[in-house]
């Protein structure tokens, strides 16, 4: 593959390598394996929770769709303007495992472990932890599939941003 310069390309590179060069600074040792592709910090709002006191289980749904977004930011890739541009990505299955209840005011990190891609479809393999405790919380492979005026596309609109981290 020739090599590529591109901010794209940087930025899936980062996520992938930033662990290394923190092993490196601080000469400890990290689980490279365990380095998740994107992470962000969120926080529990009262109104996501059911009337048990902890977080309805679509609200799951809703965090690993917004850590993906933000991954695509990251990326440099405008969510706004694919759909202008008459292309949707749709999430065609989820699949979630809930572990550990989280509760009104739980910080978290929603993380994107890894991505593949099988036909047409790209799996995002995410998961939820709390903060305080690092307990997990949920996990989740959602399978996105591309839509372009109605039709399903076989998801290379998307080959090139992905292919530097699709395991």
């Amino acid at each position: 593959m020739p090599e590529r310069n591109d901010s794209k390309h940087i930025a899936a590179l980062r996520h992938r390598y930033s662990i290394i060069y923190l092993t490196f600074i601080t000469n400890k040792r990290y689980d490279i394996m365990n380095t998740p592709l994107f992470e962000i910090e969120l926080k529990v709002r009262d109104y996501e929770c059911d009337s048990q006191g902890v977080v309805n289980n679509s609200i799951y749904l809703n965090y690993f769709e917004h850590t993906r977004h933000e991954f695509l930011q990251e990326l440099g890739e405008d969510f706004g303007r694919r759909t202008r541009e008459r292309i949707f990505p749709m999430v065609a299955r989820a699949t979630l495992e809930y572990k550990t209840s989280l509760r009104s005011g739980d910080r978290f990190r929603s993380r994107i472990l890894r991505l593949e891609r099988a036909g047409a479809r790209y799996i995002f393999h995410q998961e939820i932890r709390r903060s305080a405790d690092n307990k997990l919380c949920a996990t989740g492979a959602i399978e996105i599939i591309t839509v372009i005026d109605g039709r399903l596309t076989r998801g290379d609109e998307f080959a090139e941003l992905f292919a530097p981290i699709i395991s």
